[in-house]
């Protein structure tokens, strides 16, 4: 049977996750890292996607990114995943897969869901005893929003402008919201919705992405009628081999 296609829509924001094959290390030292997060600047150039935040963990990555397109995230994972897993083994003597087979990947409302998944991705390295405190993990987006470091290829959401009126100003009300944290539940309702490919939002969201997708954005509530949609088809966008 035909996997069920991702939902991927311009202007929405998108949350991905790709993890290691069996758990296994995607990441070994600096240097793949850096060539990792190059690609990801590159293609996302290339693709006009723009990126807003990320991180690397040793055996995953998560990104958060608004492309302007429909086909936009797919081709820049379909383009990164080859080139750097190529390049990973070629650099480490090693053939076969590396990535758990497809990316997961959700749309989020931004306007409800954007700092929490934000904030939840900076605290992932705190949460799996890698750091202390998310300042002093180097592979995420975290420095560049409470400026500490500048990440010029990173665009930040309209969003972010709303926490203050100086970059001083949003700096301090982002470094706030991530001390603060962000609740089990929230998280697990993020990593569960990208996991499964279901959109997350408020039902005027829900129904704009079903209009513009044609096809149902969510889990059917139970005794809710469902509008019939048109028969899935399998995601031509897949990265072979990965």
């Amino acid at each position: 049977m035909a996997r069920l296609s991702r939902l991927t829509l311009a202007e929405t924001l998108h949350q991905v996750v790709w993890r290691g094959n069996n758990g296994q290390a995607v990441f070994l030292d600096v240097p793949d890292r850096e060539r990792f997060l190059a690609l990801l600047a590159e293609q996302a150039a290339r693709e006009r996607i723009r990126l807003h935040a990320y991180v690397l963990l040793d055996n995953a990555v998560h990104l958060l990114m608004t492309p302007t397109n429909d086909t936009g995230v797919p081709r820049l994972m379909q383009a990164v995943g080859r080139s750097y897993v190529r390049w990973f083994n070629q650099r480490h003597g090693r053939s076969g897969t590396l990535w758990e087979g497809r990316y997961r990947s959700t749309l989020l409302e931004a306007e409800t869901y954007l700092l929490p998944a934000m904030v939840a991705a900076d605290l992932a390295p705190v949460r799996a005893g890698v750091v202390h405190a998310p300042e002093a993990y180097p592979w995420s987006s975290h420095a560049h929003y409470i400026g500490l470091r500048q990440d010029r290829w990173l665009t930040p959401h309209p969003l972010m402008w709303a926490l203050g009126n100086t970059p001083f100003a949003r700096e301090a009300a982002y470094a706030e919201r991530v001390r603060l944290g962000v609740s089990e539940a929230i998280r697990a309702r993020l990593l569960d919705a990208t996991l499964k490919g279901w959109a997350l939002g408020a039902e005027p969201f829900l129904q704009l992405v079903q209009e513009r997708s044609g096809r149902r954005p969510s889990k059917a509530r139970a005794g809710r009628p469902v509008k019939p949609l048109a028969a899935p088809a399998g995601d031509p966008s897949d990265p072979p081999g990965h």
